[in-house]
């Protein structure tokens, strides 16, 4: 099986998408003869094989549905799990704050069902590598499930273990913590990451991160983020264009710091200073409407 952006028609093997009334998405794998049972009636994949993307079809009872290829974000919401999952609101932000892209190699611990995994996955390309710690055995094996489904595994090194007796891996280009307690890892975390190397992790509650921030200052992190992800939807209707009726709102709070290496002799920024230099405002000469946040 096959997670295919690049062609223009279905074939066997590929993953798709068929999307029908009121926006419901079934995601499958094509193989000749399969069967697609829904409550708007059967869709075979044979009728499926061979046709462009994007191509409107009917189910034997001709309720319309539509074929796709699934979007990374599709197969993240859609990803078999026994714990919560990282959102795509989330991960996104993750991957283009944190710089993940080809040839990386990105560490994280806490591999849970595979979703930010596979995220990883996908961005480091085929020259890069992604090595996931995890301490439960029967979430491994879901995630390599997962990340096999989609035919990303063989860009992730899975290991066993629990984080702190430390990682093997030095100097890599990002690590992210997914775990209750990272301010119990800051070291190890320090030891793995190359200086300047991107650092990131997601907590449910703001009394976690209250024990996270000095652990970070503690071990010469700086550039420290902390921020939530909001995100609302609209319905795209021209006559009664207004939000929908729920959203999905809190679900982690972010953090993300940079390990720096500190000159002998050099100022350092005090906790004061740190915190008086949340929200200062550049109001630029030349346009004094434009105010960036810093």
């Amino acid at each position: 099986m096959t997670w295919n952006l690049k062609g223009t028609h279905a074939q066997e093997g590929d993953i798709a998408e068929l999307v029908g009334l009121s926006h419901k998405h079934f995601l499958i794998t094509l193989k000749a003869d399969g069967e697609l049972h829904t409550h708007r009636g059967v869709v075979y994949h044979n009728d499926l094989i061979g046709l462009p993307w994007g191509s409107e079809l009917a189910s034997h009872t001709g309720a319309p549905f539509y074929l796709l290829q699934p979007a990374l974000g599709d197969l993240l919401k859609e990803t078999p799990r026994n714990t919560q999952i990282m959102y795509p609101k989330e991960i996104g932000y993750i991957l283009v704050n944190m710089g993940i892209g080809p040839g990386m190699h990105v560490l994280e611990a806490g591999t849970g069902s595979g979703s930010l995994t596979t995220a990883f996955a996908y961005a480091v390309g085929e020259n890069g590598r992604v090595t996931s710690y995890e301490a439960r055995p029967e979430m491994q094996n879901l995630a390599r499930k997962n990340l096999t489904r989609i035919g990303l595994v063989d860009r992730v090194n899975f290991k066993l273990g629990n984080i702190s007796d430390g990682f093997e891996e030095k100097n890599v280009d990002a690590l992210f913590l997914d775990v209750p307690n990272p301010y119990d890892y800051i070291a190890q975390v320090r030891a793995a990451l190359k200086p300047g190397g991107f650092f990131g992790c997601i907590l449910p509650t703001a009394n976690q991160i209250s024990r996270l921030l000095p652990e970070l200052r503690r071990y010469q992190f700086s550039f420290v983020d902390v921020l939530e992800i909001l995100i609302r939807f609209y319905k795209p209707e021209p006559d009664r264009f207004r939000p929908v009726d729920r959203m999905i709102a809190h679900t982690g709070y972010l953090i993300f710091g940079r390990p720096i290496i500190k000159l002998a002799g050099a100022e350092t920024e005090t906790e004061a200073e740190a915190e008086d230099n949340q929200g200062d405002v550049i109001v630029d000469d030349n346009d004094e409407t434009e105010m960036d946040l810093i």
